[in-house]
């Protein structure tokens, strides 16, 4: 067991400190500083092992915390009025539910797991479970910190804060044999990655029964997900025997990672995501345009990709649609939310540029752009010229702002009549700035992804996606966004500065396109 440990540790810090050095080589200043023969450099090796243990430590909590703050309190403390404690253990009980099925590491097919299986022939029963194992110890002290200080904070006992941890291990360990049984019921393995639609809809039915109530003011007794809670420690404890005694660890493991291969293969992985997006696009040889040049073959693409870049927008406006129809129906039905409401609709306008971020389209469509239409034009210098550059990107800016509008306008408008329900404003331009900063944000983004699409081009011919500068950005863009959903600001002082931003931004985008992308509007090699 000690050695296959081991074996499994030193696995996966090689790929990780490969995975640090590529990093390294990917950052455009550090590039021509580090030698060609980077990974042979010891002292390199040596900081890349220290940040691969660094991580190794830092992800036994950091997700923990991560998933306390945002997901379980940061939500709970939207539902003012219930006890603090009940609320607390409510939400936790249902998530904990979601994560024994949707987490679970036993299911999950890593690259460690085909190196140590497949390629180096590994015991698959015993490199499973000394690996399951060890995350379970992870789950346990990862979550001992944070169920201690969250819980204690809203009244949860010590005693029951303590054992928490164990708890959720206990529901994980349950879930996992369970899983196993069914395994050997129907022959059928379970891939935590491929979720059916079926296990999506149990996620969403149990996501609504941890929100959903408490918002109309129900939840749980405190001492009904105590119980259920303490239960899973003896069904964990009993669910230990059957992990054990399971046979086919080599077979479900195969069949897991059968299509690993092409998922590490990036060319392969490219290749596929091309596969499919052509099947999207319409064959129609009858679809056709009135308009001329560039922007005859903008509406041609537009059309014939109509269900990659509209389907999924138009989704996206019917649950935005249905939630302001649900909060509105909430607020009806309990008249003493409104003002809690109210409060969140006038302050939180900046947690709004994160959910903007998470729907907009434009890393769809700029992929879309270069699969289907750009890797094959950038073969003609007349595509490069700064004005055909200029002139198209203003074109197709205007057809991605159109796309990521609808959802926008659905959010900005049903923002505004949350505001309007809920006892309104004493300022009529908090209705206007409220719907057109929303709609700047999602402005801002179609600009964004396009912008650094021409200016860092990232694909090579055979669709991969090469540029490390281009991953830099996007993490830097999910970052900023991320770090806003703390800040809490009036909504005209916000929205003005969303507005004033979005246009110096767009003036600055079009500069340095018409500037640099005829040098870096490119293919990569």
């Amino acid at each position: 067991m000690n050695k296959t440990l081991k074996i499994s540790f030193s696995l996966k810090n090689t790929y990780r400190v490969n995975g640090v050095l590529f990093s390294l080589k990917q950052i455009p200043l550090l590039k021509r500083l580090l030698p060609a023969t980077l990974y042979q450099v010891k002292g390199l090796k040596i900081f890349a092992n220290i940040l691969s243990v660094l991580w190794e430590i830092i992800s036994v909590f950091l997700g923990k915390f991560l998933y306390f703050v945002t997901m379980v309190c940061g939500i709970g403390i939207l539902y003012k009025g219930l006890p603090e404690n009940e609320v607390f253990l409510h939400i936790l009980l249902f998530l904990t539910v979601i994560g024994s099925f949707e987490n679970t590491h036993i299911f999950n097919p890593t690259k460690d797991k085909y190196y140590a299986m497949i390629l180096m022939r590994m015991n698959a029963r015993e490199y499973t479970l000394v690996n399951y194992f060890y995350s379970i110890l992870k789950v346990i002290i990862g979550f001992m910190p944070f169920t201690i200080l969250f819980g204690m904070d809203r009244g949860v006992p010590l005693w029951f804060c303590l054992l928490l941890p164990l708890c959720i291990a206990g529901m994980k360990l349950f879930a996992a044999a369970v899983t196993l049984w069914d395994y050997e019921k129907r022959g059928f393995g379970y891939n935590e990655n491929k979720l059916s639609k079926y296990v999506w809809g149990c996620i969403a039915l149990l996501l609504a029964a941890a929100y959903v109530p408490p918002a109309f003011g129900f939840v749980l007794p405190a001492v009904v997900p105590m119980i259920i809670f303490l239960v899973c420690i003896s069904l964990g404890m009993a669910s230990i025997t059957r992990l054990t005694t399971f046979r086919d660890y080599y077979a479900i493991n195969k069949e897991l990672l059968a299509g690993l291969t092409n998922q590490m293969d990036s060319t392969a992985q490219a290749q596929l995501v091309k596969q499919v997006n052509e099947k999207k696009i319409s064959a129609d040889t009858s679809i056709t345009s009135s308009r001329k040049g560039f922007e005859y073959l903008n509406e041609l693409f537009i059309k014939r990709h109509k269900k990659i870049l509209w389907n999924s927008t138009k989704k996206i406006s019917y649950v935005c649609a249905f939630l302001v129809a649900a909060v509105l129906v909430g607020v009806y039905l309990l008249p003493e939310a409104k003002s809690a409401t109210n409060e969140i609709v006038m302050t939180w306008l900046p947690y709004f540029v994160f959910i903007m971020y998470a729907i907009n389209r434009g890393t769809n469509f700029t992929q879309a752009l270069f699969m289907n239409c750009d890797h094959s034009l950038l073969t003609y210098s007349f595509y490069k010229q700064p004005n055909f550059i200029l002139r198209l990107f203003q074109i197709r800016l205007r057809k991605i702002m159109k796309i990521n509008a609808v959802p926008a306008l659905v959010i900005g408008i049903g923002l505004a009549l949350i505001l309007f329900a809920t006892g309104g404003t004493d300022n009529s331009l908090n209705y206007v700035v409220l719907i057109v900063s929303i709609l700047c944000m999602s402005l801002f983004f179609s600009i964004h992804y396009l912008t650094i699409y021409y200016l860092l081009q990232p694909y090579n011919a055979g669709t991969e996606l090469k540029s490390g500068t281009y991953r830099i950005v996007l993490s830097v863009t999910y970052v900023v966004c991320f770090a806003l959903m703390q800040l809490r600001m009036p909504i005209m002082i916000f929205g003005i500065m969303t507005i004033v931003f979005c246009v110096l931004y767009s003036i600055v985008a079009s500069i340095l396109v018409y500037r640099f992308a005829p040098k870096t509007f490119r293919l990569r090699t």
